[in-house]
């Protein structure tokens, strides 16, 4: 009896916490919802939804109008203030976590509302028309005759959707916030090869006649008819409007300069302090990061001139030893050695995974596979991962750049675990799977976070060299180090373009491609998130082996990290500690 009363005074006692809990997870599960409700374009990348719900988003574009941006920054305003009624003690250790990052990215999204004007609509890297054309050719799903019937809804508005980025590029240029010359230039050249190939032959039809050949319930009538659906809006919607747009940048050209940094707008300075906070997550300075860039600058080159020493290229910078090496490293023009790179990466892709088991034990279900980037964007893209489909109609895809006639061959290891094993797709993924987490962090609803993301997958570029993947490969070792080399040049770059009035010549004479410098300056700070989240991660990573001694496991630390998800850096470093302090503490001694 006595025992069943102490029972019963504990349920009352935890009751509280219990309610909390449960009504802290309904209110996550219903604000992301309704969230992503607003975003038919993300709901559809990440198929948020299922059933009737999920179809009806399918058939639409998310708004860019200025009034579906202000709504949304109100919704996250309401989010901050319904979050701040929980009380965070009565939250289990997931939900404390799942608190700090909501409240972090909410509070991103109302804090960057003042700046949002200062992107550039059209941009060759992630401009609007990038963004359409690579969701409908890549990411909206092709399995069946209703998910062809969404393509041509949407199809249909993609038209719209130009028009009303071209009246917000002109309500910005109105106000002096326009594109440099050169990002005129390159999106001109890119749209020019958009509007080259004919109707049937354009990206938007083509993509659609591959990949629904694999579809069900899809007749070769059907298929036909639906391919001449496509090919009539292209020819009498979309290719005009895509003219309409090159019009515009072409009208813009005269009044544009060669000026590359925000510190040219009005509040310039703020918008990129604004953009280093949302990338790094951190508070660094412009200054702070400049700095830290030049001295991983000297420490890198000083490891790469050793290397390079023992290969007998003693002479000349590094950046020079290393383009004589790529230029050696260089196949054969003829034939193609297109097909023959893309059958190495997937050599080194199965690799990776085997090497990755002896480090991992925690590893993704979903499979991974190397597609070549399409055409449209191959000449501008960088390496990218996209993850994979929950319902199992995508594998994670790691797309590669191959516009020649030059290729990164040095580099091709490194750009795999970074981008593959056990970079991106360990972790988006992994988290992916992850049945404990609740779904926004899961499916990353309220967007990534690129210092977590980033930081992770150079990370994962240094771990292989650390344990040896590059025995007997000097080269590739290289290759790794130029990569790193290339993310600490990027945070002297991107702080010097938009804070110190570094010229784009400068900045590709410091070490970096013309095609990187114009990415910079089109995403201010987003090249910065890299090198600081590897390093946080390595500072955390050194904390919890000095915490835990022989205690300290590489296997648990690498579990960890994926376990908790993409979260801001000062929640990660927090996660470590707590992590550290428990794994450390004596077992309790239990009385019988």
């Amino acid at each position: 009896m006595k025992r069943h009363l102490v029972v019963a005074n504990l349920c009352i006692l935890l009751w509280p916490l219990v309610a909390a809990a449960e009504t802290f997870d309904h209110f996550c599960d219903t604000f992301a919802a309704a969230w992503m409700q607003a975003d038919p374009q993300e709901a559809t990348s990440l198929q948020y939804f299922r059933g009737v719900e999920q179809d009806a988003l399918d058939r639409r574009l998310t708004s860019i109008a200025v009034e579906a941006r202000t709504a949304r920054v109100a919704v996250a305003r309401r989010g901050l203030g319904e979050l701040k009624g929980f009380d965070r003690a009565r939250l289990n250790s997931t939900q404390r976590v799942s608190a700090a990052m909501l409240q972090w990215q909410l509070d991103e999204i109302v804090l960057r509302e003042p700046f949002a004007d200062y992107a550039f609509v059209f941009q060759q890297h992630s401009g609007l028309q990038v963004q359409l054309v690579n969701f409908l050719s890549q990411t909206h799903p092709i399995r069946n005759r209703r998910d062809v019937e969404n393509y041509l809804a949407r199809l249909e508005l993609v038209a719209g959707q130009m028009d009303e980025g071209i009246a917000q590029a002109r309500r910005r240029a109105a106000r002096g916030i326009l594109p440099p010359r050169f990002i005129l230039n390159s999106t001109i050249e890119q749209l020019d090869r958009f509007l080259a190939a004919a109707p049937r032959q354009n990206v938007l039809v083509a993509s659609l006649d591959a990949r629904a050949s694999n579809a069900i319930d899809l007749s070769a009538a059907d298929l036909a008819k639906f391919l001449a659906a496509a090919e009539q809006t292209v020819a009498m919607k979309i290719v005009p409007a895509f003219r309409r747009t090159r019009e515009l940048l072409r009208e813009q050209l005269p009044q544009s300069s060669s000026d590359a940094g925000l510190w040219r707008f009005a509040h310039g300075d703020l918008a990129y302090a604004q953009a280093l906070r949302r990338f790094t997550t951190t508070d660094y300075t412009a200054g702070q990061i400049h700095e830290l860039g030049l001295k991983e600058v000297a420490r890198i080159e000083k490891q790469m001139g050793e290397l390079f020493d023992r290969l007998g290229y003693r002479e000349g910078s590094i950046q020079n030893r290393m383009r004589k090496l790529d230029s050696e490293l260089q196949p054969l023009s003829e034939p193609d050695p297109r097909p023959t790179l893309l059958a190495k990466y997937g050599e080194i892709l199965r690799d990776a995974e085997t090497r990755a088991a002896l480090i991992f034990d925690l590893r993704p279900k979903a499979p991974v596979v190397v597609k070549r980037e399409p055409f449209i964007t191959e000449k501008n893209a960088a390496a990218h991962y996209t993850s994979p489909a929950p319902d199992g109609s995508r594998p994670g895809i790691f797309w590669v750049p191959l516009p020649g006639p030059k290729f990164r061959i040095s580099e091709m290891r490194t750009l795999l675990y970074h981008e593959a094993v056990p970079g991106h797709h360990f972790q988006l993924a992994i988290q992916n799977e992850m049945a404990g987490l609740p779904q926004f962090r899961r499916d990353r609803a309220f967007g990534s976070i690129s210092a977590h993301s980033e930081g992770w997958a150079l990370y994962a570029e240094q771990l292989a060299a650390e344990s040896g993947w590059y025995e007997g490969d000097i080269k590739g070792h290289l290759g790794q180090l130029n990569a790193e080399l290339f993310r600490a040049r990027r945070l002297v770059v991107d702080t010097g373009l938009h804070a110190m009035h570094w010229t784009r010549r400068q900045a590709i004479e410091y070490g970096i491609s013309a095609s990187e410098v114009e990415r910079y300056v089109v995403s201010p700070g987003q090249a910065c998130s890299y090198k600081i989240g590897q390093l946080r991660i390595l500072e955390l990573r050194d904390k919890a082996r000095h915490a835990l001694g022989e205690k300290f496991s590489l296997k648990e630390f690498h579990n960890l990290i994926l376990r908790t998800g993409t979260v801001p850096l000062a929640v990660l470093e927090q996660v470590v500690d707590d992590y550290a302090k428990e794994r450390a503490e004596p077992p309790a001694i239990r009385v019988p």
